[in-house]
């Protein structure tokens, strides 16, 4: 089974649920390329083998998400101490299959009053992961739409919610310092090549930064533009592992650095 297929399979089990769920990280990153908006490039995307699913704490979600999920094939996989445990749900062989893990916003210091850490919360059958910087993922999702005619062997045409491209830079902005050099390095090519599929639209991220996510960050609002400064004033370590990722293109580091620097000046001008 492809990752398309998989993929597919996933879309299936969790259709009653697509409105309340919001496709984030890699494969969102990857939706993005069937939005009409969006320049096609001529190389493949950065490949993973996990979807992360996002939920708002209070979403009204209902049913039975892990029922709907093993009808289609996955298998829980629970993992670690928290209360509930955490969890992945794997379609094929657990080191190298497919599979998804559901995450929503972590609120607050993190911990109850004893000290116990809140890193876990349990939601319509399903384990979810509460992950810090994750809100800015769930303001004003996209729309993509999945058929046979995009690659994904579906029954009939399915919408998915995927995070705004806007958002999802900001948030790979704001997690920086909770990265390892690798994880930081992809994620400086994710944004880089978010601002080449979306090189048109630059001025409509800048007035949906000022109505709507700058707004709803408040002060962290200019704690991303001075991350953005320091990523992107000049060309860095950081940078130069970016460059070294792709395997089926060249990238300079001085490229990437120009690029970002120039796209996220115009997107956080005031």
């Amino acid at each position: 089974m492809n990752d398309l297929e998989a993929f597919a399979k996933l879309v299936q089990a969790l259709e009653p649920w697509r409105q309340q769920l919001v496709i984030i990280g890699g494969w969102g990153h990857r939706l993005h390329r069937w939005d009409p908006r969006a320049n096609l490039p001529d190389y493949q995307p950065v490949s993973t083998r996990d979807t992360d699913l996002a939920f708002a704490n209070k979403a009204p979600i209902e049913g039975d998400i892990k029922q709907a999920l093993a009808q289609q094939g996955f298998k829980e996989n629970l993992s670690g101490d928290h209360r509930p445990p955490a969890a992945h749900y794997t379609l094929g062989d657990e080191s190298n299959g497919f599979y998804a893990e559901f995450l929503t916003p972590l609120q607050g210091s993190g911990r109850k009053r004893n000290g116990e850490t809140v890193a876990t919360m349990e939601k319509a059958g399903i384990s979810a992961q509460k992950i810090r910087h994750l809100d800015i993922l769930l303001i004003d999702p996209w729309s993509i739409s999945l058929h046979q005619g995009n690659g994904f062997p579906l029954p009939r045409r399915m919408d998915v919610q995927v995070a705004h491209p806007l958002c999802f830079m900001v948030q790979k902005l704001l997690i920086q310092k909770n990265r390892s050099a690798g994880k930081r390095a992809q994620d400086v090519l994710y944004i880089y090549d978010t601002i080449e599929l979306f090189a048109a639209l630059l001025e409509e991220f800048n007035a949906h930064w000022t109505s709507r996510i700058a707004p709803a960050l408040g002060n962290q609002a200019e704690e991303v533009r001075t991350l953005s400064l320091q990523s992107f004033a000049q060309v860095n370590d950081m940078v130069r592992n970016a460059a070294q990722i792709p395997v089926d293109r060249k990238l300079s580091p001085e490229q990437i650095q120009a690029t970002c620097s120039y796209a996220f000046d115009r997107i956080l001008r005031a």
